[in-house]
């Protein structure tokens, strides 16, 4: 039988054919016939529905690798002048370095299934084989959409480390974060097969933490690897004093730069957050007229709310200690509403992602003051506003995540807000979230960036970083004016080495 009804309706059409006086033969052939026919109809709803589908995800893909651009210009406004070029290229670097070692690597290890499926990393898809693969739904678009993803996580540690480090440090490390560290974790939270979140069968104390679009796996990860990296190789040369008072203002030098990369960041969020539903056209059960292109809108609205009130909180609060209208201040705030929300943007009521935010500004400048009571460096406040920040929004989606929007994203049996009545188990899973992730990049990167220096692979010359590295490392500075000490890299070495031979005449004659 040829048909392409299921057996139930079939027989229900060719009774209903014999009931109109067809004979039992020819209501066979009939039945048949309609049956191919609305088969093939189906099957053209089925294309299209996939088609918007892919339509939908390549279009978020687009928006947050869009990112990339808001993170070189946030990056070259937040470094002194002499850097611009340096941290441009790191910003390139980890597009491209990442975009090889995801494909031959990450992305199998973060959602590749075989008959080896396990809970702590994938096992298959590796160079994109076997994909598209229509049993677990993966076309390229799904791929493309998980290396924005992971480039981004990179992005954020390169800002931590910025003005002090080689360039092939950038391109072990990036090449390690995208292709292993990241993916690791991005299994255990997103794939069906992972231990830790909310989206498999097995799910940590039953219910699973909830991290919808990477408060944790992207921010946190990329926040708590470039602190590990700032931390080992140390401040820039005068951020502090030999007694650790503070030293020189080392401020980044072009504010108009980090608004348009702040806004540029904004508008990518809005395919970061609300991408995250991967699929569209989903109704939701017993409505015909919300589905997750409702959750999709909500998700933007709470995306958009939690940094406009991460922003003003940040704005009164620094003219309070500062007396002044700070606006990288403001950007840096709205950034880190952002970072915070993204964790619970489909699952949290719009008023609770303002106080998500209002709370994430508060983290933030309480780790920029832990930052500067221990001595730490991060000349784009990386590690406090995305690992800082991104910690908090996994909590606080334990605290304040809605039923019903659980229900809508992530489908029956899992937990909800523990202020909202739903119990512990969820937040329970999210502290243990917070935890993990903190550990797994510690145990991982604090090695990679170890070696490095060990080897003297990390940080430059003293002389070079004194000088700028976008002179000594990529052949002159960004910017051109009579001002400059030096106006190309041969005039930096000829000085260098007349400056090296006096000291070495000094000390002959003091011998």
């Amino acid at each position: 039988m040829a048909s392409s009804c299921v057996e139930n309706e079939e027989g229900f059409l060719i009774d209903l054919l014999l009931t109109g006086g067809l004979s039992s033969a020819s209501a066979v052939q009939v039945g048949e016939f309609l049956c191919s026919k609305l088969g093939g109809v189906s099957n053209r709803f089925s294309s299209h529905t996939l088609a918007i589908d892919n339509v939908y995800l390549l279009f978020s893909t687009y928006l947050v690798f869009s990112m990339q651009i808001g993170f070189a210009m946030l990056c070259a406004g937040s470094v002194r002048a002499k850097n611009t070029m340096n941290i441009m290229m790191t910003n390139v670097l980890d597009a491209a370095a990442g975009g090889i070692s995801f494909y031959l690597f990450g992305f199998g290890f973060a959602f590749g299934r075989s008959e080896h499926n396990n809970s702590f990393i994938g096992s298959n898809f590796f160079s994109l084989h076997n994909i598209p693969d229509r049993s677990n739904g993966f076309d390229y678009s799904f791929f493309l959409f998980q290396w924005s993803f992971a480039i981004a996580a990179a992005g954020i540690t390169s800002g931590s480390i910025a003005e002090r480090t080689q360039f092939v440090a950038y391109l072990v490390y990036s090449s390690f974060l995208t292709g292993f560290v990241y993916p690791i974790i991005a299994h255990w939270m997103w794939s069906v097969d992972g231990w830790l979140g909310a989206t498999g069968p097995t799910r940590l104390f039953g219910v699973g933490a909830i991290d919808f679009a990477g408060s944790g796996v992207v921010h946190m990860v990329g926040g708590i690897a470039g602190l590990w990296g700032a931390y080992i190789e140390g401040p820039r040369i005068g951020k502090f004093t030999r007694d650790g008072s503070p030293g020189m203002d080392m401020k980044g030098h072009n504010a108009s730069l980090v608004v348009l990369g702040s806004f540029l960041l904004w508008f990518g969020w809005f395919g970061f957050n609300p991408g995250s539903f991967v699929k569209i056209l989903v109704p939701y059960d017993g409505s015909d007229f919300e589905g997750n292109w409702t959750g999709v809108a909500r998700t933007g609205v709470t995306t958009t709310l939690a940094g406009c009130a991460a922003a003003l909180t940040t704005l009164f609060a620094r003219r309070y200690y500062t007396g002044h209208w700070n606006v990288v201040d403001v950007c840096n705030g709205l950034l880190g509403g952002f970072a915070a929300i993204t964790a619970g943007c489909s699952v949290v009521d719009p008023w609770a992602a303002l106080l998500c935010g209002f709370g994430a500004a508060w983290v933030l400048m309480g780790f920029n003051y832990m930052a500067d009571v221990f001595k730490y460096d991060d000349p784009l406040q990386a590690a406090q506003l995305h690992g800082g920040c991104g910690a908090w929004g996994l909590l606080f989606t334990g605290l304040f995540a809605n039923e019903k929007y659980v229900l809508e994203a992530y489908g029956p049996g899992r937990g909800h807000g523990y202020l909202l009545g739903g119990g512990g188990n969820l937040l329970a899973a999210q502290l243990v979230s917070i935890l993990v992730i903190f550990l797994w990049v510690t145990v991982t990167m604090v090695p990679c960036f170890w070696f490095l220096n060990k080897n003297d692979l990390l940080r430059i010359d003293t002389d070079d970083e004194l000088a700028g590295m976008d002179l000594t490392c990529h052949g002159g500075p960004a910017y051109y004016n009579d001002d400059q000490p030096y106006h190309s890299y041969a005039e930096y070495l000829d000085q260098k080495y007349e400056k090296t031979r006096g000291r070495r005449h000094g000390g002959d004659q003091l011998a």
